[in-house]
């Protein structure tokens, strides 16, 4: 390290111009000054984690009873619309079982289809704090260089 050259991202921890690289006496109290700030540094990652972690919960949660309430009513819509195709198919001189048969594994098969999309699609990533992941990244990398420097 420089004399009088602060390490960025660590806070005040400076070394004098009295102080010389071979100057032990002034190590312990630079050593508990970096642990306290690293303390503090994970602290505030901690915690941001929390607040990140907090929001996402609270936008999926808004999410899943929005598609909770558009389900109930595409239910009702679908039995409605699938009565009406059986009647149809009956009305057109196939025998009403077999219209319910037809019109149940068409449903049944385009249920399966969506629920297999739907899975693929959710994800980890979109609840991960990226944010906290990225600013632990970058407070590692600075710690490694200001150990190596």
């Amino acid at each position: 390290m420089i004399r009088g050259t602060t390490v960025p991202h660590a806070g005040n921890i400076t070394m004098s111009e009295s102080q010389g690289p071979d100057d032990l006496s002034a190590a312990p109290s630079l050593l508990v000054k970096a642990l306290r700030q690293f303390t503090t540094l994970m602290q505030d990652e901690i915690a941001l984690a929390r607040a990140e972690l907090s929001r996402s919960l609270s936008k999926a949660g808004v999410g899943l009873a929005l598609i909770g309430a558009a389900a109930i009513l595409a239910l009702v819509s679908l039995n409605v619309l699938a009565s009406a195709l059986v009647a149809y198919l009956a009305a057109s001189g196939i025998g009403l079982g077999t219209a319910a048969l037809i019109v149940g594994g068409a449903l049944l098969l385009a249920a399966l289809i969506l629920a297999f999309v739907g899975k693929s699609r959710l994800g980890a990533d979109a609840l991960l704090p990226s944010r906290t992941a990225k600013n632990l990244q970058t407070d590692f990398d600075t710690l490694k260089e200001a150990t190596n420097g």
